[in-house]
């Protein structure tokens, strides 16, 4: 398979303030697009490792803005296009339903016990009107089963949790509560994933 180089998207308000966001159409906040920017310069960091130039790989983004505006910031701190990518609702962020806006302690109050519930089985536990990991990871498995060279994603951590997942680098439980931080790329490489920051 071909290598994937993933950034997960920058910080937003609603990542600091601990709200689901799902496909709430949230935008990067100031420390997002530094992030962003600092996930160029380890881009261009392994490029230089893997004798490759920044325009050999094909670069996709999830549609939801937040992870536009990380690729745009990748794309022009690589001296690209920050406009030129791809866009694949495949790699939409799991959605979160009713929850959306919402933070786990609010989420709790509304319905008691609902997170313990969750918590018994978070791969296959959808929320109200939402989605469950593996609904997730069929899409994301779809897309990823379509790359036919290398790829540079910005997307959400939910993809993260779904392909170390479905190429078995954790198990699925252990996917869903793997922490996937901003600020990071993920490569994934011959069955593996490492992480640069």
């Amino acid at each position: 398979m071909p290598v994937l180089y993933y950034v997960r998207h920058g910080e937003t308000d609603f990542n600091v303030e601990g709200r689901l966001q799902g496909r709430r159409d949230t935008e990067l906040n100031a420390h997002g697009r530094r992030q962003a920017a600092e996930c160029a310069l380890l881009l261009q960091a392994l490029f230089a490792r893997d004798q490759r130039r920044a325009d050999e790989p094909i670069y996709i983004s999830s549609p939801l803005k937040r992870a536009r505006q990380t690729m745009e910031v990748l794309r022009a701190t690589l001296g690209l296009d920050p406009r030129e990518c791809d866009i694949d609702a495949r790699l939409y962020e799991i959605a979160y339903g009713d929850w959306e806006g919402l933070t786990l302690p609010e989420i709790e109050a509304r319905t008691p016990g609902i997170l313990a519930r969750r918590d018994r089985d978070k791969w296959d536990f959808a929320p109200p009107g939402g989605e469950s990991y593996r609904q997730l990871a069929t899409r994301v498995g779809d897309w990823y089963a379509s790359l036919t060279c290398d790829a540079v994603v910005a997307a959400h951590g939910g993809g993260v949790r779904a392909l170390m997942a479905l190429l078995h680098i954790v198990t699925e439980d252990e996917a869903t509560r793997a922490p996937i931080e901003q600020g990071v790329v993920y490569v994934f490489a011959d069955g593996a994933m490492s992480r640069y920051a």
